[in-house]
């Protein structure tokens, strides 16, 4: 079986008279078969130095014509310009063209109208589907190959059918980034509409100093500012400068609401909540309502005056739902003091010793927890940690992002009133807006 390719520029006269050629050969040989690739004028250039590119070919004009070994798509054996078909078509099967010169000049204006047609349906077609776009930068680090799949669970974004993906990291390798996007196509999501890998040219802050950072995320958040709808929400996660960086996306974006911001703080919540289940012989879930304040990669301080137990094997038992205040069942005040926050600030270095990598699944963990509160009603009882700015709340400088205790309701978080400020808490607060500020300026 003969499978040809044919591929010029729609208002070229040579394309058209070899697509008639072509047209011949299939129907008056029933092994012929040929695929049409008609390219608008404007694209042919750069569409056919990637096809010769990608073949190892060499050919300069059109049309291109070449067979292919297998099924379309398969490996390619180049024929060459028109005269070349037809001398391939004259001396295999005895068949040429007489298409004269008026004939072709119309028939490839007719070939152009028509792609013009097709690319303004295509655009008509693509400008009717309104995805949700969602942006990644770092889209190279670990965690986002164990995000990105769950991203598209149909819980997460209630109501939205189709979304396109749009990955980016500064300084990280095209190829690479080339090669994401094509996993994720292969992940075959119903809802995904698209990959999109966005070209960054800004240099990578591999030593986290905190002037590329700043002139990062200001360029981010110009971006954010410039192209986004007013509604977007952004969560920044991270190991570094996570309430900078959620401070400066804020003032270079001003015309978003600084409440679609939010720095996540939930990590830190989960591993303040494992070392605590060790403590009390429990499951991790076992453990709720785990405060975390202040500066999320710096100086902050785990509040345990609302932080509840589960089934702990203890005097008092209860049925289904009965808790215990953990404050009640801890009395080692030297451990929950100095040793709990020791056993946090080291878990991160602890697991990325063991596993050589980031920690991927937890932190993805933390960015759907989030993700499901914000989207979802959740519990007016459950307790979440972020990073979020300050308007003066518990005596915090407003302005400053500043991890705090928040619930979710109706798509929007508001911050707990219902948490005490003692003075022992308030001069740990104020040591993280110190920080805090000393970092902004």
């Amino acid at each position: 079986m003969a499978k040809f390719v044919l591929a010029g520029k729609a208002d070229c006269p040579y394309y058209a008279k070899a697509e008639l050629l072509a047209d011949v050969l299939q129907r008056k040989l029933p092994d012929f078969h040929i695929h049409k690739i008609s390219v608008h004028p404007s694209d042919w250039k750069k569409w056919l130095e990637d096809t010769c590119s990608s073949n190892g070919w060499k050919h300069s004009s059109s049309p291109i014509v070449w067979r292919e070994l297998i099924d379309r798509g398969g490996k390619g054996m180049l024929l060459g310009g028109f005269n070349d078909f037809l001398e391939h078509a004259q001396g295999y099967y005895g068949i040429t063209s007489d298409m004269n010169s008026d004939l072709m000049i119309q028939i490839a204006a007719d070939n152009q109208q028509t792609r013009e047609l097709c690319m303004e349906e295509e655009i008509h077609r693509q400008r009717s589907i309104r995805p949700l776009h969602i942006w990644i930068s770092s889209a190279l680090s670990p965690i986002c190959y164990s995000l990105i799949p769950q991203l598209f669970t149909l819980e997460l974004f209630p109501g939205l059918p189709t979304f396109s993906l749009h990955l980016m990291d500064a300084g990280g390798s095209e190829e690479i980034l080339q090669g994401l996007k094509m996993e994720t196509e292969d992940l075959a999501l119903h809802q995904l509409h698209e990959p999109i890998c966005e070209s960054n040219d800004e240099q990578d802050d591999k030593d986290h100093m905190v002037s590329r950072v700043a002139e990062r995320f200001r360029c981010y958040g110009q971006l954010i500012e410039a192209n986004a709808q007013k509604d977007v929400r952004v969560i920044v996660a991270g190991d570094s400068f996570v309430n900078l960086k959620s401070s400066l996306l804020i003032e270079n974006a001003p015309s978003v609401n600084p409440h679609n911001f939010v720095a996540m703080a939930t990590q830190l919540e989960y591993e303040a909540k494992t070392h605590l289940a060790q403590k009390l012989l429990v499951k991790t879930a076992d453990i709720t309502k785990v405060i975390v304040w202040g500066n999320i990669s710096g100086i902050y301080h785990i509040d345990l005056q609302r932080a509840k137990v589960f089934r702990y094997d203890g005097a008092i038992w209860g049925p289904d739902g009965f808790s215990q205040q953990v404050l009640e069942i801890i009395y080692d005040w030297k451990w929950l003091e100095t040793d709990l926050m020791s056993l946090v600030h080291k878990h991160h270095t602890a697991i990325s010793s063991k596993t050589k990598n980031a920690t991927a699944i937890s932190t993805t963990n933390g960015i759907m927890t989030i993700l499901r509160a914000w989207n979802n009603d959740a519990s007016p009882e459950d307790v979440f940690s972020l990073g979020v700015i300050s308007t003066g709340q518990f005596g915090i400088p407003a302005g400053l992002v500043f991890s705090m205790p928040v619930s979710f309701r109706n798509g929007h978080w508001s911050v707990r009133s219902d948490v005490t400020v003692t003075d022992e808490l308030r001069l740990k607060l104020d040591a993280c807006a110190d920080e805090l500020s000393k970092v902004s300026t």
